[in-house]
């Protein structure tokens, strides 16, 4: 009897596996690219922020010459195009979740309405934060000004963005997408439009003067104090931008405005 019974027992062990087809494939592969993207991006940023910067000071200038280039030229390279693909795969994944809720709501071109709609405002938004990360003198260089204004900006383009795609059809992936996706956006652009910019300056200069002795650029210091406000604005955007985009399928909070 046990040999007539094993068979049927060991089946019923082995794993059964139901891929899905479709959207759904290419949507996971998305999510997956985006999270892998994700995880080495943000973990550059919390080591610049919470390890690098701080250790670097620390260190002698002839050390720290050594160093810096070779840690920054490898520690940027990934950084900045892991940022790049996190933001690719993550946009493709947002225009998918549009798809979706505008056929449900009966009219396609909801989508193209809600991604443009949703790029302006946060471009207007970077446009608005990127005096406040510019080292300056006076009350502008003052960190609870900047802290305070960033902060509006921010709170004002998410509200914004909310009230523009807010409706019956609107999921609670997109509307809590399209604030985490709109903060995304703004450290992508501070990747690529000041820390990037900044460093590999920085890097450059600094080889040339271990290397051959020339010396630092008066502008060194301020593009060092740029890239560090940028880098900071970053660390801080992060934490909100991390609790929307989980939110948009584990607490559905935003779907309740539509209501």
């Amino acid at each position: 009897m046990f040999i007539a019974v094993a068979p049927i027992f060991l089946q019923t062990l082995e794993p059964h596996f139901s891929f899905p087809q479709g959207a759904a494939t290419e949507q996971i592969a998305l999510r997956w690219m985006h999270f892998v993207g994700g995880f080495i991006w943000i973990g550059l940023l919390y080591f610049f922020n919470l390890v690098g910067f701080p250790t670097m000071k620390q260190l002698d200038a002839s050390v720290r010459g050594k160093v810096f280039p070779v840690l920054m030229s490898r520690a940027m390279g990934w950084f900045r195009w892991s940022a790049f693909w996190t933001v690719a795969a993550g946009l493709r994944y947002f225009w998918m979740i549009l798809a979706a809720d505008a056929q449900n709501a009966g009219n396609n071109r909801l989508a193209l309405r809600w991604f443009g709609e949703w790029l302006v405002i946060w471009l207007v938004a970077y446009a608005l934060i990127y005096p406040f990360q510019l080292p300056s003198k006076g009350v502008l260089d003052n960190p609870w000004v900047r802290t305070i204004a960033i902060a509006a900006i921010v709170i004002a383009a998410s509200w914004i963005v909310l009230d523009s795609n807010a409706g019956p059809q609107s999921s609670n992936s997109h509307l809590s997408i399209s604030v985490g996706g709109g903060i995304g956006l703004l450290m992508l652009m501070n990747t690529w439009g000041v820390v990037w910019r900044a460093q590999k300056r920085l890097i450059a200069w600094t080889r040339a003067s271990v290397e051959q002795g020339t010396p630092m650029p008066a502008e060194a210091e301020r593009l060092a104090r740029w890239a560090y406000i940028a880098s900071r604005v970053g660390f801080w955007l992060s934490f909100p931008m991390l609790f929307f985009m989980g939110a948009a399928d584990h607490y559905p909070f935003l779907s309740s405005i539509t209501d």
